[in-house]
């Protein structure tokens, strides 16, 4: 289909998914208009404060590479090879996320990435649209109406409207007003708040620079990600409201300073700006987004976070918002004059999936914050490397399908099932790995484990 006959397309949103969307979209032939309520970031400074830095993935960046930016935005990232766990003496220790250093996840800030990803999007041929805030739109005539930070609106003939502007989508509120979506949100219960452990001066990262650092602390945690100028990027997850310790409880520096002191004094040595950053950085809550339907017929879809928000714990948001783009782009340019199809195609292939990982990121929270120290669950974590060694094309841990290929979320979810079932069984009554007879257990994972997928 050549490029004239392509439908004008708007886009929602000028965030990570939306920038890496409309790249896509225009390096495909599209017209692609793209509205944000914000300003420029490129212009005004990106605002901190509530962003958890980023765990660029496999499938993010596949996709980034489908748009030819995969190099640029590594020059960016910090490579993490794993888990590094704080205990509360002090003590370090590291779990690697995958065999080795071709496993590994790359930190990235928000900010420098939306700013990479808006340069690209306007190379491409996008239009960008700055302090336009959707206030309405009306699907029968297909026209919005946007307004600015003074107050005055405009309107625009959308053409085919896509949703990427997060979990409190303006779009799906649209959308949600004139048919039934089946929306539902889940709080967490856990808020967050974001904090910064600065460079040592003249020596650099003041922890490994290769690592995530994660405090676990049972029903809460801190976890600090590295930025590529040397600092980290520090996130408490704890309770909203409750007793002590709560959000609601931390009710000033002083006190959210004595709790630190507490639980996670190595890490506070390192924050000389606690006091201002506790003061200064807005509690972030978290949530889970669930839609039955992602789009109106042929007029309207949504896609990443306005289709599917999840928590942040699995560091896979961003991934499967750009596996959505790159999903979105290849059905529009195969089938792109039948929008509807397209759309109703996309949600085919795409909710299972998201519905799939929402369910191991609020898996992987308890994990993190309290499995990470657990005796029982460092005993999986060796007799999955001993399945892995000696079974390459049966074992595969769940980390490592979900961050280092590209297998489908929801087969991740089925065949982590079949493993920690079989693992559960061969390590029944044990508490060493030296008390598992390995040659028996391959023997079980021969017969019960299918092979994994050739191609991941």
């Amino acid at each position: 289909m050549h490029a004239a006959a392509r439908t004008s397309i708007t886009i929602i949103g000028a965030g990570l998914v939306g920038s890496l969307l409309a790249t896509l979209l225009s390096q495909r032939g599209f017209t692609v208009e793209v509205f944000e309520r914000r300003s420029d970031p490129r212009e005004r400074g990106f605002l901190g404060g509530r962003s958890i830095n980023l765990a660029l993935a496999e499938r993010g960046l596949q996709a980034l590479r489908e748009a030819g930016l995969a190099e640029a935005v590594l020059q960016q990232a910090v490579m993490m090879r794993g888990r590094m766990v704080h205990a509360v003496d002090g003590s370090e220790n590291l779990q690697r996320y995958g065999l080795d250093d071709s496993e590994v996840i790359r930190s990235v800030s928000r900010g420098g990435l939306n700013i990479l990803l808006l340069d690209a999007a306007e190379r491409a041929g996008a239009h960008l649209h700055f302090d336009a805030a959707l206030t309405h739109a009306d699907f029968a005539s297909g026209v919005i109406t946007l307004v600015g930070d003074g107050g005055g609106s405009r309107q625009h003939q959308a053409g085919l409207l896509l949703g990427c502007d997060g979990a409190g989508s303006a779009l799906r509120g649209a959308m949600l007003a004139q048919a039934e979506l089946g929306e539902r949100i889940e709080p967490l219960g856990h808020g967050y708040k974001e904090l910064e452990i600065p460079a040592l001066p003249g020596r650099g990262f003041a922890l490994e620079p290769n690592a995530l650092h994660i405090w676990p602390r049972g029903h809460y945690m801190c976890i600090a990600l590295p930025n590529t100028e040397g600092t980290f990027t520090a996130t408490l997850f704890l309770p909203s409201t409750g007793p002590y310790p709560s959000l609601a409880t931390l009710h000033d520096a002083a006190t959210a300073r004595s709790f630190f002191q507490d639980q996670f004094a190595d890490a506070l040595r390192l924050m000389p700006t606690f006091d201002h950053d506790w003061d200064a950085h807005p509690v972030g809550q978290l949530a889970t987004l669930y839609l039955d339907r992602w789009y109106l017929d042929g007029r309207a879809l949504l896609l990443g976070d306005a289709a599917h928000a999840i928590v942040p714990f699995h560091g896979q948001g961003m991934n499967a918002g750009f596996e959505d783009a790159a999903e979105l782009a290849a059905l529009m340019a195969a089938h792109g004059t039948d929008p509807a199809a397209v759309f109703d195609e996309f949600e085919r292939r795409r909710k299972a999936n998201a519905d799939a990982i929402a369910a191991m990121s609020l898996a992987n929270y308890i994990e993190m914050r309290d499995g990470v120290a657990d005796p029982h669950y460092l005993l999986k974590r060796e007799l999955a490397a001993a399945l892995t060694e000696r079974l390459p094309d049966r074992f595969m841990s769940r980390y490592r399908m979900v961050s280092f290929t590209r297998l489908p979320y929801a087969y991740c979810v089925a065949r982590n099932d079949e493993q920690t079932a079989l693992m559960e069984s061969l390590l029944a009554g044990h508490t060493r790995i030296e008390e598992v007879d390995l040659e028996a257990a391959c023997a079980r994972a021969l017969r019960e484990l299918s092979p994994l997928p050739a191609t991941r």
